[in-house]
């Protein structure tokens, strides 16, 4: 298979802070092997295609990892080389890709790629040739319900679980605040049905009626149909089950229609940028699940945010911090085995990150046997023009908007 798009990154890496014995071993300045050369470290990303803007956002975190790690001086006294590829957000070509990497490269590492639909076939390829699978975007239930043994999913928790919080507020209001009735319209793809069936399941069994459940293709671009489906019903609660330009989409539509919903929330749509913008700026109230904060009081995290404004010229995003989390969980697990190669030395990494905790920008991270996360994900909602953590009530950075102002 031809290879469209290519980027490799050589800087030098740093060792993290981590206790050492807990991993059984460990390694001398120059690795395991005594080799001075690169760790070269496989990616297959879509940095073209339907997932383009969040896989380029998972590029710029594992980039801004590989250089605050090789600014330090090196990871097992080695430097980082990555070697990117495009999957052009395609399931077949993301296979190849790993295939590509691992068995005709011999990268010594593979870190997966962004989305769950680009996710699970590429960590059956890791599985196959017996690689430490950690990933930053593979958080649909189907992802652990595999049967993987070598993956790692780097955030706080899985897409059923993003919006537990949410859930639990919104049962507990007083009877004559409780909504009553939602609507639910989901892109076809695991995480985003993920994140909003998580919630529909949860506000149903709390006795919020379902009134509107749809699910579109991912290139769906004309909403006007399910818009006014959802308008039709005067659901009290909308969730959009997307990504950006179809939640974008979806409100526009909603906003034509003069349908107004008294909360409303979308599984990544609100953090992107340009959001704001793109639906007129009438954002107050719109709520989103998110695994992680720029004002998190982690020490990495406040390292990874100054770092990552003077190499991008911008602060980090969600996106981003799941590619920097991803290398940091892989760099623990390296340091603490003393190695970082294909053959044994994977079979140590799995077993180091099975039986430990590490401390990312996300905060601390650890994992069951499926390679699941043991966390939650943090509410934000949009707040005098700025998106801030709402819920749970220990981290807020605002108090919670409800009903939602007009949009």
């Amino acid at each position: 298979m031809p290879i469209n798009s290519f980027r490799a990154i050589s800087t030098a890496t740093a060792v993290f802070a981590l206790a050492l014995g807990t991993a059984g071993c460990s390694g001398d300045d120059q690795g395991s092997s005594g080799s001075s050369d690169p760790i070269v470290v496989g990616i297959s990303l879509p940095l073209t295609g339907d997932f383009s803007e969040p896989g380029k956002g998972v590029q710029e975190g594992y980039e801004a990892w590989a250089k605050v790690v090789n600014d330090k001086g090196g990871l097992l006294g080695r430097q980082v080389e990555l070697k990117i590829l495009d999957d052009q957000s395609n399931a077949d070509r993301v296979v190849a890709d790993y295939e590509q990497l691992i068995g005709k490269d011999q990268v010594d590492l593979v870190v997966g790629p962004f989305s769950t639909r680009l996710v699970v076939p590429s960590a059956r390829v890791a599985e196959e040739y017996d690689m430490l699978f950690v990933e930053p975007a593979g958080a649909a239930k189907e992802v652990f319900e595999q049967g993987f043994k070598n993956l790692f999913y780097a955030a706080p928790a899985v897409a059923n679980d993003h919006y537990n919080h949410l859930a639990e507020h919104i049962l507990a209001l007083p009877a004559d605040q409780r909504p009553k009735t939602a609507a639910y319209a989901a892109m076809d793809d695991p995480f985003a049905q993920g994140t909003a069936y998580g919630l529909k399941e949860k506000l149903e069994a709390g006795g919020v009626k379902t009134v509107v459940n749809e699910v579109y293709p991912p290139n769906t671009t004309d909403f006007s149909g399910i818009a006014a489906k959802v308008a039709a019903a005067k659901a009290d609660v909308l969730v959009g089950g997307s990504q950006y330009q179809d939640g974008v989409n979806l409100i526009v539509a909603l906003q034509q229609l003069g349908y107004q919903p008294k909360l409303a929330a979308f599984s990544t749509a609100p953090t992107n940028p340009e959001f704001a913008k793109a639906i007129g700026n009438k954002t107050t109230g719109i709520l989103s699940p998110t695994g992680y904060s720029q004002d998190a009081p982690y020490e990495s995290n406040k390292e990874f945010v100054e770092k990552f404004k003077a190499q991008f010229g911008k602060a980090p995003e969600e996106d981003q911090a799941n590619g920097y989390t991803t290398g940091q969980v892989v760099a623990a697990a390296v340091t603490a085995a003393g190695c970082a190669e294909q053959g044994e030395c994977q079979k140590k990494l799995v077993d180091w990150l099975h039986s430990n905790k590490v401390d990312t920008v996300v905060g601390p991270l650890s994992w069951d046997q499926t390679g699941k996360p043991q966390g939650a994900h943090m509410i934000q909602q949009w707040v005098d023009n700025d998106i801030k953590i709402v819920l749970p009530a220990d981290v807020k950075e605002a108090d919670f908007v409800y009903p939602k102002p007009a949009w």
